[in-house]
């Protein structure tokens, strides 16, 4: 693939990202699913193990976004992308913040690793890995007060 090919579907997955971040700060389901390809698979934050197809997915975020007391606090940073001709992925760690409904404040980093696919001429995702590290002291508590 040449360099400005390579540069040029790199601005546009950022884009993707950056489009995609807006939606989820403002809770919006549409904007935020129009990012995902029909055979979407997620290894996400909340059970189950793996979520299949943007239906399934559309139905996380549902239940997630009333869960905040106003605009979803989201943050992408050290992200990478690496593009191929049809393929693509990134990783990044990713602040989420916010109120409540129950009146807690979360803010917590976690790690994401995206595989995108071109189609039709558009970057979507195709996968999405989020997690957060566990301590392995044998509590199996998730370690949600690490930094970077």
């Amino acid at each position: 693939m040449a360099t400005t090919e390579t540069a040029t579907d790199e601005r546009l997955i950022r884009q993707l990202i950056d489009e995609w971040a807006k939606a989820l700060r403002s809770k919006d389901i549409s904007a935020v699913m129009a990012a995902y390809t029909p055979a979407f698979v997620a290894f996400d934050l909340a059970p189950p193990l793996q979520v299949r197809g943007t239906e399934a997915h559309r139905k996380g975020f549902e239940a997630w976004f009333p869960s905040f007391d106003g605009p979803i606090g989201h943050e992408t940073h050290q992200l990478s992308i690496t593009v191929g001709e049809n393929v693509a992925f990134s990783h990044c760690l990713n602040r989420i913040t916010g109120k409540r409904t129950d009146g807690e404040h979360t803010d917590v980093w976690v790690r994401a690793t995206v595989g995108f696919r071109k189609i039709g001429g558009r970057w979507l995702v195709a996968h999405e890995h989020v997690s957060v590290p566990f301590y392995m002291d044998g509590s199996d508590k998730a370690a949600v007060d690490l930094k970077p």
